[in-house]
């Protein structure tokens, strides 16, 4: 090789070298711009991550409370207790004759935690051992428990601080309150509905940690409290809860009956005061109740109203100037109607001649159809959708049903009158306490609710809205029905045990028959439903008892429930007694 061709060489070696140098100069350059540009964050907060530690502060959960601020839902402090493994295990009894007596490490801390949290040492023990910096070792401490546990001075062992819904009255509105699951959030009731204002925004506190877990005094430390929820006022009056509780259990107790249920409705407002289920659930235990059991019937479960459902009927007729409370009927035990239809009274009897209160206070299904037979169908229809049936109420609670009303149309050549005594349609014992409520309210209907307002974080109470009347009949019209009813309460009517001494009560009776799914019967249900005072309806409430033994008419299962409620609830508010006699109404003609 010439020298000039050495030299050529040697050049061509020096600039492959010096190109693979600045080729690893441009990728170890990459790099550390990867690194320190891309990378740095990430790698900056994964080793803030390592010698930190971040704990969620729970937010305090609201209050549910009745209507007067007594509580009914609250949340507590509670304490879960946990374990730093490798700070533990360095444990040493201050006191040199235990210290002899106990050891050292996570056995003697053991041997001191035990008795305080009702564990066994051997098995406490065995959880404290091991590389972890956080082992839970037991839950929902109350505070002094908490602070005999801290007392101990054991190193590595650290509270979290969280909460516990605690329900002060026990069953008591437990169907209306519902309550929580295992996260904190509602799971029926007030506090599924409700949730989303009750639920608070949780804090979290972050402080800096040593290479085995402990937290460093003098370290960074970032705090955000958490933002409690806001509390709801829900429109329960827990007194008459409790008296409407007792008494529907008795009834269903007493008369054998599968479920019962009780409302006390406010007229001219729709506030639910009492809304109470037999058996009703505890929320604090509620998975010893049946799935079934725990929510509130009184709203969920549509039954067909019997008797009850007759009082559209009426009201209609006397809107429409069909009748007054002494026009003249002719009341048969068995009535065909124009299209071969034939219905008959539940008890065998001579024609009579009745006034429409008399047939009214004897409940006749072939009077009532007589005047169904003079209204169109959808007239009569229109009624029912007024006075809220077949339609939601939109109450503050979960699982509530529309029931039944079928449209006008779809009804068959029987349907058409079956309706008018309250078959071929099913609603709710709401829905029929809301009409019993607005027959009371001179025919104005207001939807019922159950939420009175809302006392915010910073202590702002906000009222719920009041929903809109809407009026379904006119006052005079009401105002003879009600003069009607009341004489379905006097001894010769189908609902004497719903009178309450020194008050004038006006009610309907409802007495039905339960299909049993497979063409048949398979039982009775018995309701009752009323206002009073009569001359200046205050309250309404209805009573529905479902499946009793033996006859389950609606005055004998149904009325003393009423009476004793709407007794108690009238002289709680201070409502004065009747002093007015009733109007004097003939019942027979002639």
């Amino acid at each position: 090789m010439s020298a000039r061709s050495a030299v050529r060489a040697m050049d061509t070696r020096r600039r492959v070298a010096l190109a693979l140098v600045l080729a690893a100069l441009l990728v170890f350059g990459g790099r550390l711009v990867q690194i320190q540009a891309v990378e740095g964050p990430v790698l900056a907060q994964e080793a803030q991550d390592l010698r930190t530690r971040t704990t969620t502060l729970a937010a305090p959960r609201g209050e549910i409370l009745d209507a007067s601020g007594e509580v009914l839902a609250t949340s507590v402090t509670r304490y879960n207790v946990g374990v730093n493994q490798q700070l533990v295990r360095g444990f040493v009894p201050s006191d040199p004759d235990l210290a002899e007596e106990i050891g050292s490490g996570a056995a003697a801390a053991a041997a001191l935690l035990a008795p305080v949290l009702g564990a066994d040492p051997h098995e406490l023990g065995a959880r404290m051992v091991g590389e972890s910096t956080f082992v839970y070792l037991a839950r929902g401490l109350t505070p002094a428990e908490w602070r005999e546990v801290s007392n101990l001075g054991i190193p590595g062992i650290e509270p979290e601080r969280t909460s516990e819904r605690v329900y002060p009255n026990g069953t008591t509105a437990g169907n209306v309150i519902g309550y929580v699951g295992r996260e904190g959030h509602g799971l029926a009731g007030l506090e599924l509905t409700m949730d989303e204002l009750l639920t608070g925004e949780d804090g979290y506190r972050t402080v800096e940690i040593g290479k085995l877990g402990e937290v460093i005094p003098t370290g960074l430390r970032e705090e955000v409290p958490a933002r409690p929820g806001a509390s709801v006022h829900s429109t329960i009056d827990r007194d008459l809860q409790n008296v409407a509780q007792e008494a529907i259990d008795s009834a269903v107790a007493e008369h054998g009956g599968q479920w019962g249920a009780l409302i006390v409705e406010e007229i001219g407002t729709g506030r639910v005061l009492a809304l109470a289920d037999s058996g009703s659930v505890d929320p604090g235990n509620y998975q010893a109740w049946d799935p079934e059991d725990r929510g509130s019937r009184a709203i969920s479960t549509p039954y067909e109203p019997g008797s009850t459902g007759k009082l559209p009927t009426f009201l209609l007729a006397l809107e429409q100037g069909l009748i007054g409370p002494e026009s003249s009927m002719t009341v048969p035990d068995r009535y065909t109607t124009s299209n071969g239809q034939t219905f008959r009274d539940n008890d065998d009897h001579p024609t009579l001649r009745l006034t429409a209160t008399g047939a009214l206070q004897m409940s006749s299904n072939t009077a009532t159809v007589q005047l169904a037979e003079a209204m169109t169908d959808a007239d009569r229809h229109a009624m029912f959708m007024d006075l809220g049936f077949g339609v939601r109420s939109g109450i503050e609670l979960p699982g509530e049903s529309s029931g039944i009303v079928h449209a006008h149309e779809n009804w068959d050549g029987r349907t058409r009158y079956t309706t008018s005594f309250g078959q071929g349609i099913s609603s709710t014992l709401l829905q029929n306490t809301s009409m019993a409520a607005t027959i009371g309210n001179g025919g104005v209907y207001v939807p019922p609710r159950i939420v009175g307002g809302v006392t915010n974080p910073d202590g702002t109470y906000v009222p719920a809205e009041q929903p809109e009347g809407v009026e379904v009949a006119s006052a005079e019209a009401t105002e003879d029905l009600l003069a009607m009813m009341e004489y379905v309460v006097h001894p010769t009517g189908t609902g004497p045990q719903g009178a309450v001494p020194g008050y004038r009560v006006a009610a309907k009776t409802g007495t039905a028959q339960i299909p049993d799914g497979a063409g048949g019967l398979e039982g009775r249900l018995g309701s009752f439903v009323g206002v009073a005072p009569a001359e200046d309806p205050q309250l309404a409430i209805g009573v529905v008892v479902f499946q009793g033994s033996g006859p389950s008419y609606g005055g004998t299962v149904a009325g003393p429930a009423f009476a004793e409620v709407m007794g108690f609830a009238l002289r709680d508010r201070g409502v004065p007694p009747s002093t007015e006699p009733t109007p004097e109404l003939a019942i027979e003609v002639g």
